[in-house]
This record gives C-alpha cells, sequence and structure tokens, in this order.
C-alpha cells in the first residue's frame, strides 16, 4: 500500500472515529486508536509510525517479538499484544509488549509477573468472554473481579487498566460491549483506576465507543485486507 493510501485510509477511519465519539457526547481525544498489523510486513509499521501512528497491535507472538526487534528506532511507538498466550510464552509476550490486552487466568498474571516481578510495571487489560463457549478466550463475567483482585494483590510488576473483549458473533455489538461497561465498573470497585475499556474493531467500533471504549482494535479499515499465508 503507498504511503498516499494509507493516509487516506487513516484519515477517514480517524473521521469515521471523531463522527462517532462525538454523537456519543464524548471527545474523541479519550479515545487511542490501535492499528492491528497482523500479517502484515514490519514496513507498513514504519509507514504508519510517519504518519504519526503511535499505537500498534499484533495477535501473534512470534510475530510481534519479530517486528519488534526489526524496528527498534520507531520513537514512541507503543507494541499491544491482543490475541490469546499460551502461559509457555509469556515471557516473549512480556518482553516485547507495552500493554497486553488479554490477561484472562492467574495462572498466566502470575506468569507474567514472574518474568520480571521488579521491573517496570506492564499495562494489562483483563480479557472477558462474552459468551457461554468456556473455550473462548475470557474471563467468565461472573470472575472478573476475582480476576481483579489477584493480579492488583499479588503481581506488582503488572497494572491493571481496565477490561477487553470481542463482541461475538450473532450479538448486537451494543448489548456486548454494554456487558462489557458492566465488567469495567465492577472491576473499579477493587482496582479504582482501571478506567480504560479495549472494545471495537473495523466493523464495530462505534458501537463501542458509545458503551465507553476507550481503545479501539482496529486492522482492515486502515490496513487492507491481510496477505493471504502460505
Amino acid at each position: 500500500m503507498t504511503t498516499v493510501d494509507l493516509h487516506t485510509r487513516l484519515a477517514d477511519l480517524d473521521a469515521r472515529i471523531s463522527d462517532a465519539a462525538r454523537s456519543a457526547g464524548r471527545d474523541p481525544s479519550e479515545l487511542t486508536r490501535i492499528v492491528v498489523t497482523k500479517f502484515h510486513p514490519a514496513a507498513l509499521v514504519t509507514q504508519l509510525h510517519g504518519l504519526g501512528v503511535r499505537d500498534v497491535g499484533e495477535s501473534r507472538q512470534q510475530e510481534l517479538a519479530t517486528k519488534r526487534a526489526e524496528l527498534p528506532a520507531l520513537d514512541g511507538l507503543r507494541w499491544h499484544f491482543v490475541g490469546q498466550i499460551q502461559t509457555k510464552k509469556a515471557r516473549a509476550i512480556r518482553a516485547a509488549s507495552d500493554c497486553v490486552h488479554s490477561v484472562d487466568r492467574a495462572r498466566l498474571a502470575d506468569a507474567l509477573h514472574a518474568v520480571d516481578p521488579d521491573g517496570a510495571p506492564l499495562d494489562v487489560f483483563l480479557q472477558v468472554n462474552l459468551t457461554d463457549d468456556s473455550g473462548r478466550g475470557g474471563v467468565a463475567p461472573a470472575e472478573v473481579v476475582a480476576l481483579a483482585e489477584h493480579v492488583a494483590g499479588t503481581c506488582g510488576s503488572l497494572r491493571v487498566r481496565g477490561v477487553m473483549a470481542v463482541a461475538p458473533l450473532g450479538v448486537e455489538p451494543a448489548a456486548a460491549f454494554a456487558q462489557l461497561a458492566d465488567a469495567g465498573a465492577a472491576v473499579r470497585r477493587v482496582v479504582p483506576d482501571a478506567t480504560w475499556m479495549s472494545a471495537g474493531m473495523s466493523g464495530d467500533f462505534a458501537e463501542a465507543i458509545a458503551a465507553g471504549a476507550t481503545h479501539l482494535r482496529i486492522g482492515s479499515a486502515i490496513t487492507g485486507p491481510r496477505p493471504v499465508r502460505d
């Protein structure tokens, strides 16, 4: 994608985000737009940085680590890990991430903390499962407060920032994000400064903004279709 095309896509998306924020009575400056670059080359991240993007996201540990190693000189760039995490990959995820959006169990939180217990705090979101399928990523809404208490109470190198979820297929995004907002309110009763909410992707960010999202994970609306992998 040419830099001109990428600039056009960014400008269009940011205008739509601003419109959605104003329609919800919110200030667009409250929102963090994370560009998810899954399967795209590191060169695209360099282009995005040149256009002012400072938050990028990856959902695969190997891809995150590789891109970050290739691009050490991009000042001010924050790397967000937004995918599911195997506990055995906690060390690699922590080494390459500035923020992790998918902490969904105490064992994983413990593993991330154990990597660098005395290091600078790592920002984390608690991922909430908004489906009835226990096999999907995320903690059940009824258990998110207990997870927040565990992370805040025993994992001093992790900083609970808020909650995260993906709207399930077949469910109205507005209803799903309202449920996530309720989970966030419950977490704030035990971690008062956990005010962030990671929700909304290319197709449903307007509903997420209306529900109170602070961090939007946007991929194809900016980057175009993902490259086909062999």
